[in-house]
């Protein structure tokens, strides 16, 4: 590795060299850096004219480099990079220019300063670090002065335990071996063969006591082991006596604990003994409501038992039961926007009709509370032989190297300060369990064990391990209910270091990743650098556990974890700090004291850093509504310990949000953050533990309702696909198409690129793209995905990803645009089109459509008689969420609320336009991967309308607004064709490539047979917030309601729907008219 050479750049990012050479600023400027694409290559990047040209270097069987140029010129080959470089500084090697300028490699200066601060508890160095304490030492006397120290020690020692052989064993390795290891290590060989001379002596007995019995516990844990099938005999075991001695060790103690976990779960089943811990039962749980009857308030109670699956109607609490109602004849539950403790229960008598009853909580939360309890009854007494929804706990501590209390139930129970679980939803266990540790002092079998006796001491569930994963002190351990334990597979897990030059694990991440079902999820635990100044170090600490953690599906290597996994979730100590002078400390402190945190959030580094799209671009963070979890007195939380007196003056750690949990989930999923808060009773650490609870929506392995011979056909058509990308290389670009429905990865020919007056490219790529999926049931498809990769033709990388969501051309022929980002930065964006080509279908009922939100503005009947059609519909409603109002953190901006408004008459497909069943199925989600349809980038009000949580906010804040409005026409919201139509305002599209141009509208975007509709002006568009009206001719004037009503989807964030238009529309008509065409700039 040639890292001396100031011309090599080790694995910096592709965008990273192109700024370095833009700075360069001199043609025939070059630099060498680690190829993306393929390991052990590199990539050549040379200037010219302003624009960066990639060639590989790649290597032969033989282990000679040469270099991809152009067409024609002959290949060289060379032993050495130094070399190579050496030859291409001479004009006509088949480069664009000849090498002449060198770019240096940049010095990171806080490397250095990080290293003066070392952490007191690190495993001991080699002799090579001690030796560089000196630099007037020679590498002799370093080595001669680690001999005599150890011997020096051992004077010491009482050694009297010791055979006379293995003490002289021990005397002559500190007195000639360890100088002669040193010597190898100077030489290149780090394997020490003295010290491995002398553990062999030591253990001669030992190893060959392992090689006896290793066999015999081999042979036994087979016969144990559940999935050996009945009748297969063992196979031989083949013992390898040249193993180290340490490997065996480990293989040997990891055997005998697996003996002891079968051994004691086979007798325990077969006895019927369940360790002492009744079977998990969720105890019956009474919740005192008010109902409404002729404006007359009377007071009930309701009644939950979740095992026998009813729900019971008292009028007193000790009285007796009213009426019950079971599981099966509970329809729905509608939670209130306005008022947020309401909920209405509909219900199916045994006469088939349908009641809406509605009552009124004591608070919020034990309205949620309810819900979640009725949540798990439908769960439990479901017919399905499979969920399609889990939830999952997350919690992450740093425990400042201090042991756990014996009581951390209050973590597990989501029971503290800001967003948290109620009392009654104590005993609803969830599916998975994820935690992270940080400082973490015990043991994985310790740890493990701590945590499995607290779920099972709460849970009465005896939880299985997943996976555990430690590096140094930073931990992740998974466990998940018995029954999902043959759902969960492909489990894999890793680690970065970023300590000391990314070489020490005191800082980094550790991951772990699987499947369930059909849904993959990541969770990484990450321990970044500390000191409020090293923000930017903090932000390179992300950057590199982004590219090298290597977690999920290793076929999609072109893509970073942030796009490998449906769910991915970042927990840890990200040490970001609260941006404020240390003079500051005490008003801080009242601020807490008095929950005034808005103002302290507003300077919280990682908010500023995500806002400024730096970090975790696309996550999702849940409102932060607790106080900060770092730096804490010891044994108390009433008081932060924020100043440190050391050696170089007093150290100043203001309270800060330090310990946090991110996500970052595909468009149009369903997944819904419960809680999100910190203990106030676990107090051994400077740290709080944080706890974080989600409902997140899981698809099936899929078995198609259709018979092997009637399965209809189906395929996926993507189009006009426009891209602009943030870059100054001088290449050529194709798209690849990856997603696990497809039967193979799908690459386009090459775009027709253009260059665009502010530096970046726009590719156009013209060609309609046809995916065949591997299974064409339209049930399937619509809960898949569709990864999109922009590369170079050149050398194969990739240079912006980002992922569509075949739900959005659920009805009809969809445009998308997307966000392309790149190893954690943003590249460009992307624009095409998307259509799915199904059969008709019924979906299948999700359980989180059960729970739904009523929209302020929605009018269903109320009757206690008719059919079940008075079943509120689902474009009256929104996901459930939490309806608290708390301040965002950072300002992160909300991308793509979305609701369920199922269109009457759609677009379907190649069959034209049909009437389409009204459906349950509620997208409802936060979209956090920059998919959006219709959403407004300076629409903060039209945002406002659209979101359940500020709606009647919104819509006070809109009459307020004092200029005049140009106006649009919507359906009523309730979907009643009788009603008039709804004045709201008129804003101008944005997609979330923010303050970028977008690309022009090329030639023959729109599917064949569809009309191209009038673009707005800009003044038409809403550009500034004192525009003038629309003109009359643009103005779209009311119509009568015909009998069948073309109407937009709201599965797509921020939705408005169109007006009804007076005759039909052709096939594949794009439904936003309201929305500029995709490649028309936005400034």
């Amino acid at each position: 590795m040639p890292s001396h050479q100031p011309w090599y750049h080790d694995n910096i990012t592709r965008s990273k060299a192109e700024d370095l050479l833009s700075k360069a600023a001199r043609d025939g400027s070059f630099l060498i850096r680690d190829s993306e694409s393929v390991q052990g290559a590199y990539a050549l990047c040379v200037l010219y004219q302003n624009c960066v040209y990639t060639y590989r270097i790649l290597p032969n069987e033989d282990k000679q480099l040469s270099v991809q140029a152009s067409e024609g010129v002959p290949i060289r080959f060379f032993a050495m990079l130094p070399e190579l470089v050496e030859a291409y500084y001479n004009p006509n090697m088949g480069l664009v220019t000849h090498l002449q300028y060198a770019v240096q490699r940049e010095e990171e200066a806080e490397e250095e300063q990080e290293s003066n601060s070392l952490p007191p508890q690190l495993p001991p160095r080699n002799f090579l670090a001690d030796a560089k304490e000196s630099e007037t030492k020679t590498s002799e006397q370093a080595t001669k002065s680690l001999s005599d120290t150890y011997l020096m020690r051992l004077q010491h020692i009482d050694l009297s335990a010791l055979s006379e052989e293995h003490q002289m064993a021990v005397q002559e390795y500190f007195r000639t071996s360890i100088c002669l290891d040193a010597e190898q290590v100077q030489n290149g060989n780090p394997n020490l063969p003295g010290l491995k001379k002398l553990i062999t002596a030591v253990c001669k007995n030992l190893n060959c006591e392992i090689s006896r019995v290793l066999p015999a516990l081999e042979i036994f844990h087979r016969a144990l082991d559940q999935q050996l099938s009945p009748g297969i005999g063992p196979k031989q075991i083949l013992v390898d006596s040249g193993q180290s001695i340490s490997y065996r060790l480990e293989q040997l103690t990891k055997l005998l604990y697996s003996i002891e976990d079968k051994a004691k779960s086979s007798v325990f089943e077969a006895v019927g003994y369940d360790g002492g811990h009744r079977k998990s039962l969720i105890p019956i749980v009474s919740f005192e409501v008010k109902q409404e009857l002729l404006g007359i308030s009377t007071k009930m109670v309701l009644k939950v038992d979740v095992e026998s699956g009813k729900l019971f109607f008292k009028k007193s609490k000790d009285g007796p039961e009213d009426k019950y109602f079971v599981h099966n004849k509970i329809l729905q539950l509608v939670k209130s926007q306005k008022m947020h403790a309401k909920l209405i229960i509909v219900v199916e008598t045994e006469k088939e009709k349908i009641l809406r009853k509605e009552f009124v909580f004591d608070d919020t939360k034990k309205r949620e509370g309810f819900c979640q309890l009725l949540q798990q009854m439908k769960n439990k007494h479901s017919e399905k032989p499979e969920p399609d929804m889990i939830t999952v706990f997350v919690g992450t501590w740093n425990m400042g190297n201090a042991g756990p209390p014996p009581n951390i139930d209050s973590w597990f129970h989501c029971k503290g300060l800001g967003k948290t679980r109620d009392d009654t939803a104590d005993h609803i266990p969830h599916d998975v369990y994820v935690i992270g540790t940080q400082e973490d002092p015990l043991g994985e079998r310790e740890w493990s064990d701590t945590v499995k006796n607290a779920l099972r001491k709460i849970t009465n569930i005896s939880f299985k391990q997943v996976a555990i994963h430690t590096l140094w002190n930073i931990r992740i351990i998974v466990l998940a209910k018995p029954e999902h334990e043959n759902r969960i597979s492909h489990v894999f897990s890793d680690s970065v270091k970023t300590g000391i030059a990314n070489t020490l694990g005191n800082k980094g991440a550790v991951g772990v990743s699987f499947m369930f079902n059909g849904t993959s999820f990541g969770f990484v635990n990450s321990h970044l650098t500390s000191g409020s100044e090293k923000k930017l170090r903090r932000n390179q600490n992300y950057v590199s556990i982004l590219r090298f953690l290597n977690l999920g599906d290793k076929k999609l290597n072109p893509f970073d974890i942030t796009h490998r996994f449906t769910h991915l979730i970042w927990l840890g100590d990200l040490n970001y700090r609260v941006d404020l002078p240390s003079s500051d400390a005490e008003n801080i402190v009242a601020k807490i004291k008095q929950q005034q945190y808005h103002d302290l959030l507003s300077r919280d580094q990682l908010g500023m850093e995500r806002n400024d799209g730096r970090v975790f671009l696309h996550f999702e963070e849940e409102e932060i509504t607790f106080p900060p979890t770092y730096r804490f007195e010891r044994d108390t939380r009433d008081k932060y310990a924020y100043t440190k007196a050391k050696a170089t003056g007093t150290k100043y750690n203001l309270p800060s949000w330090c310990d946090r949990v991110l996500r970052k989930s595909y468009p149009l999923v369903h997944v819904v953050c419960q809680a999100y808060g910190c203990t106030n009773d676990i107090m051994t650490s400077d740290h709080s533990p944080v706890f974080a609870s989600f409902e997140v929506g899981v698809a099936s392995q899929f078995v198609s309702k259709q018979g092997p011979n009637s399965a209809p056909q189906g395929g996926i058509q993507i189009m006009n696909c426009v891209a602009i990308l943030l870059t100054k290389s001088k290449t050529r670009f194709f798209i690849e198409f990856h997603s696990s429905c497809l039967e193979k990865t799908v690459k386009t020919s090459e775009g027709d690129n253009t260059e665009q007056s502010d530096g970046s490219i726009k590719v156009w790529f013209g060609n309609k793209v046809e995916l065949t999926p591997i299974i064409s049931d339209p049930e399937y498809l619509l809960e898949q995905h569709i990864l999109i990769c922009v590369k170079s033709t050149d050398c194969d990388e990739s240079y912006g990803e980002g992922c569509v969501a075949l739900r959005a051309a659920q009805f009809c022929y969809r445009e998308f645009q997307i966000t392309l980002t790149h190893q954690g930065e943003k590249t460009g964006t992307l624009t095409g089109g998307i259509q799915l080509r199904t059969s008709e279908f019924k979906p299948t009922e999700k359980l989180y459509d059960f729970i739904k939100i009523e929209r302020d503005d929605a009018a269903p009947s109320k009757g206690k008689g008719g059919d079940k059609s008075v079943v509120t519909p689902a474009h009256d409603i929104s996901n459930p969420n939490y309806m608290g109002f708390s301040f965002k953190s950072g300002n992160v901006s909300d991308k793509g609320w979305s609701y369920s408004m199922t269109p009457r008459t759609v677009c379907g497909g190649a069959a034209g336009c049909k009437e389409s069943k009204k459906t349950s199925y509620d997208v409802g989600v936060r979209s956090p991967t920059a998919i959006n349809y219709t959403m407004n980038e300076d629409e903060k009000l039209s945002e406002m309308l659209d979101n359940p949580l500020y709606g009647s906010m919104a819509k006070s804040q809109a009459k307020d607004q004092g200029h005049p409005q140009p106006d649009r026409l919507t359906p009523s919201i309730d979907g009643d064709p009788n009603r008039p139509p709804l004045l709201v305002p008129r804003n101008r599209s944005f997609t979330s490539s923010e303050n970028r141009s977008q690309p022009q509208t090329p030639v023959g975007l729109h599917p064949p047979g569809q009309k191209k509709p009038v673009i707005p002006s800009r003044s038409d568009g809403g550009m500034a917030p004192h525009r003038p009206p629309l003109p009359t001719k643009s103005r779209p004037e009311p119509q009568t309601p015909k009998p069948r009503d073309y109407r937009d989807t709201s599965e797509f964030p921020s939705k408005q729907r169109v007006p009804t238009r007076p005759g039909p529309l052709p096939p594949q008509k794009d439904m936003h008219s309201e929305h500029p065409k995709t490649g028309r700039p936005v400034n």
